[in-house]
């Protein structure tokens, strides 16, 4: 199936996501923060960047637009997974560069669709 990188901070969810990305057939990287992200992509290319927006140090948006700004990145959809859900977050968000939006909480029977139809976008 897909390599899927998950940024996320918090581990909870990471576990979440991972379960459910796994139990489809995907191979999941997680990163903890920022830089961890950037090590795994200096070592492997994903098929599709889950990412959270509220992060420490660098957020989500920061981290976006490093990714987009690389072009041996820039090709890889990057989807925010975020409880940002004001109004003009989703808009702030694809500004970014995002390719799409998931809001949390997460739907869990929902989820492997969502995934799935981005994934197939790239191929």
């Amino acid at each position: 199936m897909a390599l899927i990188l998950y940024v996320e901070d918090d581990s909870a969810n990471r576990t979440l996501v991972q379960r459910i990305l796994a139990a489809e057939g995907h191979e999941i990287a997680e990163a903890g923060n920022a830089e961890e992200a950037l090590a795994v992509l200096e070592r492997h290319t994903p098929d599709l960047i889950l990412m959270d927006i509220n992060m420490p140090e660098i957020d989500g948006f920061t981290l976006t637009k490093r990714i987009k700004a690389n072009p041996a990145w820039q090709h890889i959809p990057v989807v925010a997974l975020t409880a940002n859900v004001m109004k003009g977050d989703r808009e702030r968000v694809l500004q970014a560069g995002c390719d799409g939006y998931i809001q949390k909480p997460l739907d869990v029977d929902a989820l492997p669709r969502q995934i799935a139809s981005y994934l197939s976008k790239t191929s």
